[in-house]
């Protein structure tokens, strides 16, 4: 396992489109979730769940993003409906993560939803910690209710994002990080 800040140092996205299999093994993928639900919750709320989609799953609820593409763009054209029912079939892993965040007596609602993101990113990092790449994406049926309803999210939740997660086909370049200087200041 890479040392802590050299992993932290070195985690990128890597487009869905150039992942491949195998993905993660049942035992990593248990491994994998264990570590996204370790984040910080203040309230122990969990406001946040995973869905997992693998093998003909992912192709299953591309039949229901097609499905809403399709009632979007009646004009589409057979190979943009196929393309979109293979969203999730990019990578051999794709992992939902459902902000389930809500109004609550003490917890404000933006720290639960923040806490979701950590579920996300903690999800990235221990994929890129296990050997494997990912990418953290929304994309449109994110937000089509009709697609949430489908993959059985209720009314009051989200995806805080769907991380694809394979092996990288080949290297890739990082890209251009803003300078310091750029984006960190010191209050006086």
């Amino acid at each position: 396992m890479p040392d802590a800040l050299q992993l932290l140092k070195t985690r990128r996205s890597i487009k869905p489109i150039e992942l491949d299999g195998p993905g993660p093994t049942a035992s990593e993928l248990d491994t994998l979730l264990t570590i996204a639900a370790r984040v910080p919750d203040h309230g122990k709320l969990v406001p946040w769940r995973f869905i997992v989609f693998e093998g003909n799953a992912r192709l299953i609820a591309g039949d229901a993003i097609a499905a809403a593409f399709r009632g979007k763009y009646p004009d589409a054209k057979p190979e943009q409906v196929e393309a979109e029912r293979q969203r999730l079939a990019r990578a051999p892993l794709v992992i939902a993560v459902v902000s389930r965040a809500a109004a609550h007596v003490k917890i404000p609602e933006w720290e639960q939803v923040l806490s979701a993101g950590a579920a996300a990113m903690n999800l990235v990092l221990a994929a890129h910690a296990l050997g494997y790449a990912a990418s953290w994406i929304t994309e449109w049926y994110a937000y089509d209710r009709s697609v949430l309803t489908m993959l059985g999210l209720k009314d009051t939740e989200r995806i805080a994002g769907f991380v694809h997660i394979g092996r990288p086909r080949g290297p890739s370049e990082d890209r251009p990080r803003p300078p310091l200087a750029e984006i960190a200041t010191r209050f006086s």
